[in-house]
C-alpha cells in the first residue's frame, strides 16, 4: 500500500515522494503530531514565511479573497505565483496532512455508502479508510474548508480526519468509484413526467405505425386529392395568420418597450482581481463553464485561446471541457495543449444516447461554481461576458435564474448560405427573442451563451438527456416552475454552418427536438396551462405550432405565388376566389414582415453589409422544408439520434491568417 507523505518543502514527484509500506490488511495510522491550535492554519502567512510568496503577493491575495469567493491557494495557482506541485506540498506541510494518491490506492469500497458522489464533489472530500479507532480518514482537496465541511455531515463522519490530495486526483477517484451510478444519474436527472425518455423502447412499432399512417394519408390523397390539399391550405393559412400576429407583436414589443436594467461589467485592468466592481453588493462568485466537445480536434486549440480572452478573475473561473470517454481524437488534440489551472477535462462514461445534455448532466456535479454557463466548441464570447453575468445575477431578483446572450456568426462573408444564416440568427436573437421576452412569453433557449443559477438548475434536474434540443426544452421547464429568463446584451460569435447538407442535418435535429419538446409538455395541457398561465400558454402554442407548420407545409404555401402571379391554382373552383386571394395576400404580408425583420436585425454597423442579401431569404428557407421532413421521419425512427454539427469549416481554407484575425477581432 502506497502513501504520499509530507516532509520538507520539496514538491512531490516520482523521485521525491517517500512511501510507507503496510502489510496486507493493516489499517493506516496517522503519525503523531504536536497539539495545534484549533485555529485554521494561515496558508498565506506560511507561504510568505517559506519565501514562496512575496508580501505584496500575499496582500494582493488577501484583498481578492475579501471581494471574491476564491481561496489563497486558487489565487496563487491561477496567478502563476506557484506551480501545482509546490503548492500541494506547501498545503500539506502547512496543515500537517498526509498526501494520498487516491488512484494508486483506491478508497475502501465499504465506505462508498456513507456519502453520495454529488456531496463528495460539492464538499471536495471522499471517505478513504477507517482507522483502528473507528475514525474515518477522508481525503480532501480543500483543507482550508475541511473542518466546516465535515461539520455538516452526520455522525460519525463529522469526526473524520483529513488527508490531502489534488482536485484532479479526488475527482478521478470519485468518478471511478461511482461510475455506473453517475452515468445512470446523467440519464435520469429530469423527472419522468417532464422527459421524453419514455420513448426509448424499440423503434419497430413506431416505424410500423408511421408506415401505416403514411399509407393511409397517401390513400386519402389519391382518393380525394383536391379536398386534402384544400384542408392543408386552410390549416397553412390559419397558422400563417397566427405566425403573422406573433411576429408582428414581438417586433412591436422590441421597438417600443425598454430593455430591463442591466448591470455594468467592471472595467478590465492589469490586475482585475484587485478592482472591486461597485455594482456588486457581495463577493463575486465562482462561475463554471461547461464546454461539451465531441470529435472537435480542429477547434480545440483556438477554443482555449478564445476562452483565455475572458477578463473574469482566473481564480473564479472554472471551465470544464467535457469529452466522451471514447473520443480519442479530441483527447489527443488537447494532450498537446498546456491547459491553464482554471481549465480541466471531464471524461464522460460511454453510454446511450450519446447526447450533449447527457454529457452536461454528468459534468454538472463536477462544477465548482454557483453560476453555470455553457459554450460550444466554436464559440468566441465577448471578453467581459462573465463579468456582466456575475454583475447581473448579483442585482437580479431570485426568480431570474437564466441569462441568454446574443449569438452571432464570425464567418458571414464565407458564402451565401453563411450570410443567410447570419441574417436569420440576427433576426431571432436581436429582435424576436427580446420581443417575446418583453411580451412576457417564455422563450426557447439557445444552446450556448446560457448562464444559470446552479441551485435552480439542479432543482429542475438539469437537462433532459434524451431531448436533442435540450435548450428549448429547458427554457419552457424553467417557465413552468415559475422561473424567469432574461436576454443579456452580450454577444458570442459562432461559426455559421455554411454547407447545404450539414445545414439540413443540423436544422433537422433542431426541428425534431421542437417536435419532441412540444409533445412532452403537451402531455397534460391543463397542467401546462396552470403552470404557465394563460398568456404564456398562448405564446407557447403560437410559437411551436406556427414554427413547425410553416416548415412542414411550406410547399402548400409556395403554391400561393401562383395566385399572386395570376396563374391557375390547384384549388381554383374549390375555395372561393376571395379566400384564395386572402391567403395569398397573407402569405405575401408574412414574407414582407420576415424581410422587414431581417432588415431591422442587420441594420447595425456590424451587419450592414448583409442588407442587400435579406431578400434572398426566400431561397434560403426551402432548405428548412427538407430538414422538417427528415425530422418528422427521425421523430418516429430515431427520436434520440444526435446528428452532430461539424465545426471548423471556416478555419480550414486559410487557417493561419484567419485564426489570427479571429483571435484579435472584437466582435
Amino acid at each position: 500500500m502506497l502513501f504520499w507523505t509530507s516532509g520538507g518543502s520539496t514538491p512531490p514527484d516520482a523521485t521525491a515522494l517517500r512511501v510507507d509500506l503496510l502489510r496486507p490488511g493493516q489499517r493506516p495510522t496517522l503519525p503523531q503530531q504536536p497539539p495545534r491550535s484549533r485555529a485554521t492554519p494561515d496558508l498565506a502567512r506560511y507561504l510568505v514565511d517559506r519565501s514562496l510568496l512575496s508580501i505584496g503577493q500575499m496582500l494582493a491575495a488577501r484583498g481578492q479573497t475579501r471581494q471574491d469567493r476564491a481561496s489563497i491557494a486558487d489565487i496563487a495557482l491561477n496567478e502563476g505565483w506557484l506551480d501545482a506541485a509546490t503548492l500541494l506540498q506547501a498545503r500539506a506541510d502547512c496543515f500537517g496532512l498526509r498526501l494520498v494518491n487516491a488512484m494508486a490506492e483506491p478508497p475502501d469500497p465499504a465506505l462508498s455508502s456513507l456519502l453520495d458522489p454529488a456531496t463528495c464533489l460539492r464538499l471536495g472530500l471522499l471517505p478513504w479508510r477507517q482507522l483502528g479507532d473507528g475514525t474515518i480518514l477522508m481525503i480532501t482537496s480543500r483543507p482550508e474548508t475541511f473542518a466546516a465541511a465535515v461539520a455538516t455531515l452526520p455522525a460519525p463522519l463529522h469526526l473524520s480526519r483529513a488527508a490531502l490530495t489534488t482536485s484532479d486526483n479526488l475527482e478521478a477517484a470519485i468518478a471511478r468509484q461511482w461510475r455506473e451510478d453517475m452515468a445512470r444519474n446523467a440519464l435520469t436527472r429530469v423527472p419522468l413526467s417532464e422527459s421524453c425518455r419514455t420513448w426509448a423502447g424499440p423503434a419497430r412499432r413506431r416505424i410500423w405505425l408511421l408506415s401505416l399512417t403514411v399509407l393511409a394519408l397517401l390513400a386519402l390523397v389519391l382518393t380525394f386529392p383536391v379536398a386534402i390539399f384544400g384542408l392543408l391550405a386552410l390549416w397553412a393559412g390559419a397558422t400563417l395568420l397566427v405566425a403573422a400576429l406573433h411576429k408582428a407583436a414581438a417586433v412591436a414589443a422590441f421597438l417600443t418597450r425598454p430593455d430591463p436594467p442591466q448591470a455594468d461589467a467592471p472595467s478590465p485592468s492589469l490586475t482585475p482581481s484587485l478592482a472591486l466592481p461597485l455594482s456588486l453588493p457581495e463577493q463575486r462568485p465562482v462561475v463554471s463553464i461547461l464546454v461539451p466537445l465531441y470529435r472537435e480536434p480542429e477547434v480545440a486549440d483556438i477554443l482555449i485561446r478564445r476562452l483565455d480572452r475572458l477578463t473574469y478573475p482566473r481564480a473564479l473561473l472554472d471551465v470544464l471541457l467535457i469529452l466522451e470517454e471514447g473520443d480519442s481524437i479530441t483527447r489527443d488534440a488537447l494532450s498537446g495543449i498546456a491547459l491553464p489551472p482554471w481549465i480541466r477535462v471531464i471524461p464522460v462514461p460511454d453510454g446511450q444516447p450519446r447526447t450533449k445534455p447527457r454529457a452536461m448532466n454528468y459534468a454538472l456535479d463536477f462544477c465548482r461554481g454557483d453560476i453555470v454557463g455553457i459554450y460550444d466548441a466554436e464559440d468566441a464570447p465577448d471578453p467581459d461576458q462573465i463579468d456582466r453575468v456575475a454583475a447581473r445575477f448579483a442585482q437580479a431578483p431570485p426568480d431570474l435564474v437564466c441569462l441568454q446572450g446574443v449569438l452571432d456568426y464570425y464567418n458571414p462573408r464565407q458564402n451565401w448560405l453563411a450570410r443567410c444564416f447570419t441574417i436569420e440568427y440576427a433576426s431571432w436573437f436581436r429582435v424576436m427573442m427580446p420581443g417575446m421576452a418583453r411580451l412576457g412569453f417564455a422563450i426557447p433557449l439557445g444552446g450556448t451563451t446560457l448562464f444559470f443559477r446552479r441551485s435552480a438548475l439542479e432543482r429542475l434536474g438539469g437537462w433532459d438527456a434524451h431531448n436533442v434540443t435540450e435548450d428549448a426544452d429547458l427554457g419552457f421547464r424553467l417557465a413552468r416552475h415559475g422561473y424567469r429568463t432574461e436576454m443579456m446584451p452580450s454577444t458570442t460569435a459562432e461559426e455559421a454552418n455554411c454547407h447545404p447538407l450539414p445545414w439540413i442535418r443540423q436544422r433537422s435535429r433542431w426541428l425534431k427536438g421542437y417536435m419532441v419538446t412540444y409533445l412532452v409538455h403537451m402531455r397534460s395541457p391543463r397542467l401546462l396551462l396552470r403552470q404557465l398561465g394563460l398568456w404564456r400558454f398562448i405564446g407557447y402554442q403560437t410559437h411551436f405550432i406556427t414554427a413547425l407548420s410553416q416548415f412542414l407545409l411550406a410547399p402548400v404555401l409556395w403554391s400561393f405565388w401562383l395566385v399572386l402571379l395570376g396563374l391557375p391554382h390547384p384549388l381554383d373552383g374549390v375555395l372561393p376566389g376571395p379566400v384564395l386571394m386572402a391567403i395569398a395576400r397573407l402569405f405575401l404580408m408574412v414574407e414582407v414582415l420576415t424581410i422587414a425583420t431581417g432588415l431591422l436585425a442587420v441594420s447595425g454597423r456590424a451587419h450592414r453589409h448583409l442588407l442587400f442579401w435579406v431578400p434572398t431569404l426566400q431561397f434560403y428557407f426551402p432548405l428548412g422544408a427538407l430538414a422538417a421532413y427528415k425530422a418528422l421521419y427521425e421523430l418516429v425512427a430515431a427520436p434520440f439520434y444526435w446528428d452532430k454539427t461539424a465545426h471548423g469549416h471556416s478555419l480550414r481554407p486559410r487557417a493561419p491568417g484567419l485564426v489570427r484575425r479571429l483571435l484579435t477581432r472584437r466582435f
